[in-house]
């Protein structure tokens, strides 16, 4: 399935609002959080869309924020009837190009320590786990784990 990534503007927030209310493992945030993230000069809000679809729908989004060469991401979901086709791949793989090219060395995130398919995701591109945060969520309280993504630019080799 064709997946565009693209960066979010003010009108993809009420979508990115949608999508967090259908996932129940996505943080609770306020859409005056996303616009705000919107404005700060290291807010990265990433939206991935089918184009496809008349008219074309957004069915996931990162939100990130960048400090010198650190980056969190704070959130990220993909509608629970677009999982699984590739939109959180597609999702990270934007955002690490757009990261180095902004000056990030490394992504750090927290997520749910029962949470293994989002886990899987972020191994998949790289991820490592870096600690544990004991109780770190609430409603249910759970452990999480602190995940960090080394953002190594590619290494060009030569066969001569």
């Amino acid at each position: 399935m064709l997946m565009k990534v693209r960066l979010a503007s003010g009108n993809d927030l009420r979508a990115i609002i949608a999508i967090q209310e259908k996932s129940r493992e996505a943080a609770r945030w306020l859409l005056n959080d996303y616009a705000r993230l919107l404005d700060d000069s290291g807010g990265m809000i990433l939206v991935a869309e089918l184009p496809t679809l008349d008219p074309p729908r957004v069915v996931g989004f990162a939100a990130f924020h960048r400090i010198i060469d650190e980056t969190e991401l704070f959130n990220m979901a993909v509608d629970p009837d677009f999982r699984r086709q590739g939109a959180g791949r597609a999702l990270l793989v934007e955002a690490r190009e757009r990261l180095l090219m902004a000056g990030a060395k490394r992504v750090y995130l927290e997520v749910r320590q029962s949470n293994k398919p989002a886990q899987a995701l972020y191994y998949s591109v790289g991820f490592a786990i870096h600690s544990l945060r004991k109780d770190y969520y609430r409603d249910p309280p759970e452990n999480a784990l602190v995940l960090g993504w080394e953002l190594n630019p590619p290494t060009v080799t030569s066969n001569f």
